[in-house]
């Protein structure tokens, strides 16, 4: 499993580095990346914790997040990936599709098209039934993500630690499945497809 390199139309999505350390610290202490559920950025050292927890994960072969970077100019963004949502015990066996970018990069599509790309990943290179997606229903933005990717709520929750209310979205691999052959379908039988290459 751990974390392929997969190329989008605008993005590079690659296992986490060390050398990210600096450039993904900057992207953590703003407040609004982790608001939601911590409600303040991150230091410096978790940070780094982050990123040598991912790379324990990726160097085992288990599911791993990975880097967002940018395929012009290769600027790092944020991070996305598949992982196993150990901190909500009640949902396993699952396995989770989460993203974060930095605030300058929402709102231009990014998390959509990394979302996807990881979505198809993981139904089908790994075969999954089902994947999930976590949030707190008060940021809609990723909500609204989850939604446009064909999630749709599976069950409420509250957090272990913080008590933050979540909702835990799911898309079976059948659903995606259809949703795949519908949409090929349409592009079949339109006289003009739209470019591939089109941003979203």
């Amino acid at each position: 499993m751990g974390c392929p390199t997969i190329q989008t139309a605008r993005l590079v999505l690659r296992p986490l580095a060390r050398d990210d350390t600096e450039v993904l610290a900057a992207l953590h202490a703003e407040e609004s990346f982790w608001h939601y559920p911590y409600r303040r950025g991150w230091t410096h050292d978790e940070t780094q914790r982050f990123i040598d927890r991912s790379l324990e994960l990726h160097e085992s072969g288990s599911f791993a997040l990975s880097a967002v970077a940018l395929r012009e100019g290769g600027d790092l963004i944020g991070w996305a990936g598949l992982s196993i949502p150990f901190f909500l015990p009640e949902v396993l066996p699952a396995v989770e599709v989460g993203w974060r970018l930095g605030e300058q990069y929402r709102r231009r599509g990014f998390a959509t098209e990394a979302g996807e790309a990881w979505v198809q990943h993981g139904f089908e290179r790994h075969a999954l039934a089902e994947i999930v997606s976590i949030y707190d229903p008060e940021n809609t933005a990723s909500g609204a993500v989850m939604r446009r990717l064909g999630f749709e709520v599976g069950q409420e929750t509250v957090h272990p630690t913080n008590g933050v209310r979540l909702h835990v979205m799911k898309l079976a691999r059948s659903t995606w499945l259809d949703a795949a052959r519908q949409a090929r379908s349409r592009l079949q039988g339109s006289p003009d497809p739209p470019s591939t290459n089109a941003g979203r």
